[in-house]
Parts: C-alpha cells; structure tokens; sequence
C-alpha cells in the first residue's frame, strides 16, 4: 500500500502546466478515500481526447515518462489508454484520455489534496465509486465496500444519476450493484 506523492506531484505539475483538467483514480484514489491496498501504479484520466496523443508523448518524453507499449498509436485507438513508465522509478502510469461527458463532470468535481508542495487532483469519492463499478472485477469491487465504510455521507443523488448510464457499457445492473454493497454494510458479520 503506497502513494506514490514525489511522481503523483510530478504528474499534475506537468498536466497542470500544460492547462490539462485531470483527476486520479484507481488505487491511489482508493488509498486516499477508502481501505489500505497494495497498488502498484497510477492511473490518471485527463480533460483531452486522444487526438491530443502526439502532445500527450511529447510532455511526458520530457518528464522522463516512456511509453511502455511498443505500438502506442494502435493501444490508444483501441484502449483509450496510454500506459507509460517513470524513467526513474519504474511505476506504471496509466494516461486516460477523456471520452464521455461522464468524465469531464467527474474531473471538475475533484478533490484538491496537497502533495510535496503541489495541488493534486483526485477523484471525488462519488466518482471513485463509479469507477470502480463500471470496472466491475472483484477488486473493484472491495474497493466500493471499503470506500463506502469509510464514507457514510456521500452525493447519493449524483452516484444514482450517474450510475444508470452506463447499463449499456457494462451487462450489469450498477444502481442494483451499488445497494447491494451499500446493503452489506449494514448485516452483521459484513
């Protein structure tokens, strides 16, 4: 279980000083929001689409940040992901670029938290659920339960707003899923 702050830092300066919008989600907003876990990487959705790619690689050659798949073009178009490695320590860094109204909503609702001198921008809560609902794998989904367990006050309205959306993404139900785990919190031996 680590946060990763001098590389965490070093993200948002370069994002922030190249006027991209972003948020990070994943595991290290899960170390943030909700239970201890062992994470090995960061991942980080911008406010850009993927047409932005050829800036995206420029900014990131010149912070050390190398791809770390060998047909990047074509991982992108497929995945809308692009996974590079820090020079210097080797973390994996995943580089979401922004493809629904979803996402842009959900990075300008982000959480400012302070790191080795830099504003980092993480994922609300809220959102930190949503995505780890979409995802879905069994992971994700402890993340939910412990996010919920450690945030019993949360935008409800936004999370049932949103989740319904993406029905036709994922083949389950998220609002049905998301009581589900809410539900759980409260039986004994849960």
């Amino acid at each position: 279980m680590e946060l990763y702050p001098s590389l965490l830092a070093r993200l948002a300066r370069l994002l922030e000083g190249a006027g991209i919008p972003y948020m990070v989600i994943g595991g290290q907003a899960v170390l943030l929001h909700g239970e201890p876990r062992l994470t090995r990487d960061i991942d980080v959705t911008m406010g850009c689409e993927a047409d932005q790619l050829g800036r995206i690689l420029d900014l990131t050659a010149k912070e050390g940040l190398r791809p770390a798949v060998t047909q990047v073009k074509d991982f992108v178009r497929r995945t809308n992901v692009l996974p590079v490695a820090d020079n210097s320590t080797g973390i994996r860094v995943d580089l979401i670029f922004l493809f629904t109204p979803y996402e842009a909503e959900a990075i300008s609702r982000s959480t400012v938290v302070h790191l080795e001198d830099t504003d980092v921008h993480f994922a609300a809560v809220e959102d930190l659920i949503i995505h780890k609902l979409v995802a879905g794998r069994p992971r994700d989904l402890e993340d939910v339960r412990g996010v919920l367990l450690h945030n019993p006050s949360l935008n409800e309205s936004y999370l049932l707003k949103w989740l319904p959306t993406f029905d036709g993404v994922v083949e389950r139900e998220l609002v049905s899923e998301y009581r589900r785990l809410k539900g759980s919190l409260s039986r004994p031996g849960s």
